[in-house]
């Protein structure tokens, strides 16, 4: 083997392997330059990280921070990554994603089936399937703290959510937490833990099954615990609105902090929940939820939330909450209903 003038074999296998890493460190660099067209004509170019809530989220090499983009002001899209896709009619595939050259107003999904025919307007979702667990995973936690000198009033809330989106199904955790104390009156307790996983179908119909645990002291709850599996459907599913409704089956166990036996009942359960997420920095989301009872007669539960989310830089949010649990059968001596406002601030991943 012949060496170039003034080289050794130890520095052409140098020279080889340099050459090997700089095209290894160029090729990924390169696979994931994608692009945006903007109605306005404007064109970025870096890499589409998710478009979630009608926002799409791009990093560049030429920005500190991800560049974050009303997904309704986009009108072309080019990319050479694969992502998990959901449609607005409930479609969830595989794909890779790019306008059709042809005709600007198509998108075309290339899945492992065949070509899919859409429009920028009908996804909803997109997220580049990565292998890694943490690529997956939304979290956010939130504290508030009140404070009046009137009889010494102090309250603490605290929320903290995780979340995991698989191909076809997803798992939500939560923790909601308010102490209150204040002179002469007895500390105010109220926990609220909720798991739900749900596996989506075809035509935006999906399974569901939660777990939830409530304590509060209005109510003279110690713990209530609630499994609750079911079906649901989503009626609107858009880049500013999701709306469904589901029912199904709960089994209800209530130990209380007197000396009441526990109680322990079936229920069935409809609800409704409405997610609003393009109302400029705000986004609201409305859940109300039915239980009649079935093996205590003439017994009914209810619970209402609402939460107002206002976006701030970084990540970071505001939000105002309400919460509204209501029976009109509880044990002698509690409250049918108990609510509770919370302001909080808080960051998100």
């Amino acid at each position: 083997m012949k060496y170039f003038p003034g080289t050794t074999p130890w520095s052409g296998i140098l020279l080889c392997l340099l050459t090997g890493l700089t095209l290894l460190t160029y090729h990924p660099l390169s696979a994931q330059t994608d692009s945006l067209v903007m109605k306005n004509g404007h064109v970025l170019i870096g890499e589409i990280k998710s478009m979630i809530k009608s926002v799409v989220t791009v990093e560049t090499d030429y920005s500190d921070s991800d560049f974050k983009i009303d997904w309704d002001e986009v009108s072309q899209v080019f990319s050479n990554q694969y992502y998990l896709v959901t449609l607005s009619n409930g479609v969830r595939v595989n794909a890779s994603i790019n306008t059709d050259t042809a005709d600007i107003s198509k998108v075309v999904l290339i899945t492992d089936v065949g070509p899919i025919n859409t429009t920028v307007n009908q996804i909803v979702y997109m997220k580049p399937l990565e292998g890694d667990f943490i690529s997956r995973m939304s979290a956010s936690m939130s504290v508030g703290y009140n404070i009046t000198k009137s009889n010494n009033l102090h309250q603490f809330n605290s929320r903290i959510t995780l979340g995991y989106l698989a191909n076809f199904w997803s798992l939500a955790v939560s923790y909601d937490a308010v102490r209150s104390t204040q002179d002469d009156i007895d500390p105010v307790r109220r926990t609220n833990a909720l798991a739900t996983f749900t596996y989506f179908l075809k035509n935006d119909w999906f399974l569901l099954f939660s777990q939830e645990f409530l304590s509060n002291d209005e109510q003279l709850l110690e713990l209530r615990s609630t499994s609750k599996p079911g079906v649901g459907k989503y009626i609107t599913h858009t880049n500013s609105t999701t709306f469904g409704v589901s029912a199904g089956m709960v089994w209800n166990n209530e130990s209380f902090m007197d000396e009441t036996p526990d109680r322990n009942s079936a229920e069935s359960f409809f609800a409704a929940q409405l997610d609003m997420f393009d109302v400029g920095d705000l986004s609201l989301l409305t859940t109300a939820t039915v239980y009649p009872s079935i093996t205590e007669s003439g017994r009914v539960r209810a619970d209402f939330k609402f939460d107002m989310k206002y976006d701030l830089p970084h990540d970071f949010f505001i939000t105002l909450g309400y919460t509204h649990n209501f029976d009109n059968q509880p044990i002698e001596g509690a409250s049918k209903n108990d609510f509770v406002f919370q302001t909080s601030i808080g960051w998100e991943l």
